[in-house]
């Protein structure tokens, strides 16, 4: 099984907080520092130069997923200085958001959609399925998201995930 790490800084509600109900039904442990993790866990940080692709299932499967769970209302500056530690970091390719607070926003993903969308794109699809199915509104993210995730998920390069990306951002703006 995958072990997945959340990071929280605690500036969600916590009766809301999507990464805090994923460690409370047992699908992640809470962790207070990126030094504590895996040496090689991946860590999802929409500030990474490098994306997210099925080659990083290895390291996702060796090593663990994290995820720093810090508010779009709050300080992500947070998420900035953490791309100075020598860890691999990755942004998730283009996607859209399924909860009721950024529904259908670009990029503006909850703490558990950007965990199922990385476990989804790099072949934990069943594992993926599952940690949305926790929240009413889980389904909606992957509905919004299906064809997409999986031609990410079926991707043999960085430049593949990236073109398809470009392809829905060209076909947004007509």
């Amino acid at each position: 099984m995958v072990k997945i790490f959340v990071i929280s800084y605690g500036h969600d509600d916590p009766r809301k907080c999507s990464a805090l109900k994923m460690v409370k039904l047992g699908y992640a442990t809470r962790v207070n520092s990126i030094h504590v993790l895996p040496k090689n866990c991946l860590i999802l940080n929409p500030y990474s130069d490098s994306i997210l692709t099925p080659l990083d299932k290895d390291l996702i499967s060796n090593y663990g997923l994290a995820v720093i769970d810090v508010s779009w209302k709050g300080d992500l500056g947070i998420l900035k200085k953490l791309i100075n530690y020598k860890r691999p970091q990755r942004v998730l390719p283009l996607l859209f958001a399924g909860n009721p607070v950024n529904y259908a926003i670009a990029t503006k993903l909850s703490s558990v959609e950007a965990v199922a969308a990385a476990l989804y794109i790099t072949g934990f699809k069943d594992l993926s399925l599952k940690v949305l199915s926790i929240f009413k509104w889980g389904h909606t993210f992957y509905d919004l998201n299906r064809e997409i995730l999986e031609l990410y998920s079926r991707c043999t390069s960085k430049d593949e995930v990236i073109k398809i990306q470009d392809d829905i951002l060209k076909k947004l703006n007509k």
